[in-house]
């Protein structure tokens, strides 16, 4: 991998049953293409739940085979986000068990940066109240809803780095 093809970001498992921990780090191994343990901690937001915190390096668009990868397990909070590398932009994935998937660009500054092709069907199909909600969830708001207390619970957690094999 030339550093022109290197990506990194953060995997966040917000909220997983202490039996899955093994298998979340197996389907992350088989991504990255190594070895991966995990720090898992208690996740004080959900009694009996642990959360781990991973930086990661490896090919663009490893953020979403993750995800995928992790989709399956449907009790699973958790995000994962790849930063800007060249020719990609930045992204998130968000996935809770009520909620499913929500995916979204990311801005150099950190924040939701949403496409004209969404926005312009947006204004073209809703009015009034039902604008405001589709600028909601074009702005994933119901994912944040549902994942900030688990965000809050893991701060000061320890990070570890997982380095993809080249």
């Amino acid at each position: 991998m030339t550093l022109s093809h290197v990506a990194s970001g953060v995997l966040f498992v917000h909220s997983c049953p202490p039996a899955l921990c093994p298998h979340i780090e197996w389907a992350v191994a088989s991504e990255l293409g190594t070895r991966v343990s995990l720090t898992w901690t208690a996740q004080p937001a959900e009694h009996g739940m642990l959360r781990a915190e991973s930086g990661w390096r490896g090919r663009p668009g490893t953020a979403g085979r993750i995800a995928a990868a992790l989709k399956s397990w449907s009790m699973l909070r958790y995000e994962i986000t790849e930063a800007a590398s060249p020719g990609n932009d930045a992204e998130r994935y968000s996935i809770t068990p009520a909620l499913g998937v929500y995916r979204t660009m990311i801005g150099a500054n950190g924040d939701i940066v949403i496409g004209e092709d969404r926005l312009r069907a947006l204004l073209a199909t809703a009015q009034g109240p039902q604008l405001a909600h589709g600028i909601d969830a074009l702005l994933g708001s119901a994912w944040d809803d549902e994942l900030e207390p688990f965000r809050e619970a893991g701060e000061g957690a320890p990070v570890t780095w997982l380095h993809q094999v080249v």
